[in-house]
């Protein structure tokens, strides 16, 4: 009898486990075929908000501007660079005024990773950080001046082969001039800044100003699972959810983001109350490593690490996903989501009734 009730109460913990969150590890994606799965459909709306990406040069061998361009309003910095020269340098960005009256800057949202040598654990570093929220801040620039976006930029050396990663949201009520500089250790960044040519790009071209930092993703019509079955959702993939194109302001390049990288996805998916639905995050273009955010009443371990356990996967496409969780049908929930630096894409977040 003792051993009877002793079972039922690990059976009933376990329910209770699987149905708050992923913290048991899941099975439901065993013997699907991911790639065949039919793709629910969504509607894709870009939201305001200006995109600067800074990843091109990537590997950075000289001193100088790796991207600038005149911004006001709405702005996101995504920059990724390695340094590939055989010295210590230092990362920064300058932000500049050429104004006749203060710029006042409101820094809201950012995430730093590294500098590091394994690349892929930056990427993840730099986009849980980003996810989990930051203290914000706020930064004048005065006319004709110039001022440093964040002291913990450059406050780290960056030796010979280490990744810097960063994503900064903030906000300006004139407009200035963003830089995006590598430079000597002991070189003052506000005057290299005023003086620094800027750098070639390389291959991929992955530098410019791109309208739309945020996009919405809603369903065309609401999920039933107890009649729709086991469905997909694509995210960066350039077919079913096209990549950003903009200009690289240094030339006037026309450019795309390919990965859409910085790009910050709300995907919001309301569904039918009738049943249980487990939500699985799966990596689709090879090796991945990053976070997701999950929105959820019940939900309080967001953001949520893409995998959990170990830096990164993906060399299984068929096996390898994160558990997101199994949710009550007809419960507010959606998912922010945004591709992190040196990871492949495209991803996709699978729907299961239950």
């Amino acid at each position: 009898m003792r051993y009877a009730r002793e079972l039922i109460l690990v059976v009933v913990v376990l329910i209770v486990l699987v149905g708050q969150g992923p913290s048991v590890a899941a099975a439901g994606l065993q013997g699907l075929e991911i790639e065949k799965l039919s793709e629910w459909q969504m509607n894709k709306v870009s939201q305001d908000g200006t995109l600067l990406l800074s990843d091109s040069p990537e590997m950075v061998s000289s001193d100088g501007i790796l991207y600038q361009d005149k911004v006001a309003g709405k702005v996101r910095l995504f920059f990724y660079h390695v340094n590939a020269s055989v010295t210590a340098k230092k990362m920064d960005v300058v932000l500049e005024n050429k104004g006749r009256e203060v710029a006042h800057v409101a820094v809201s949202q950012y995430g730093m990773g590294g500098p590091g040598y394994a690349w892929m654990e930056v990427g993840k570093q730099a986009m849980t950080s980003y996810l989990a929220g930051s203290q914000s801040y706020q930064i004048k620039v005065p006319p004709g001046g110039e001022v440093q976006l964040s002291t913990s930029i450059s406050e780290t050396a960056v030796l010979p082969n280490m990744l810097i990663n960063g994503v900064f949201d903030f906000s300006v009520d004139r407009q200035i001039t963003v830089k995006v500089i590598m430079l000597p250790m002991l070189e003052d960044s506000d005057q290299f800044a005023k003086s620094a040519k800027i750098l070639p790009f390389d291959e991929p071209h992955l530098r410019g100003t791109f309208a739309g930092a945020n996009r919405q993703l809603s369903p065309v019509r609401t999920y039933d699972p107890a009649h729709d079955g086991t469905v997909a959702l694509t995210l960066a993939d350039n077919v079913v959810d096209q990549y950003l194109e903009g200009i690289d302001a240094t030339d006037g390049t026309k450019v795309v983001n390919y990965g859409n990288y910085g790009v910050v996805y709300n995907v919001l998916f309301p569904t039918k109350n009738s049943g249980k639905i487990a939500y699985y995050f799966v990596p689709m273009g090879g090796a991945y490593a990053g976070a997701i955010g999950i929105k959820h009443p019940d939900v309080n371990w967001s953001p949520l690490a893409t995998p959990m356990g170990k830096v990164y996967f993906g060399d299984e496409k068929m096996t390898d996903f994160t558990f997101l969780g199994t949710y009550d049908g007809g419960d507010s929930l959606s998912f922010t989501f945004s591709p992190p630096g040196a990871s492949n894409l495209p991803v996709e977040i699978v729907i299961v009734p239950q």
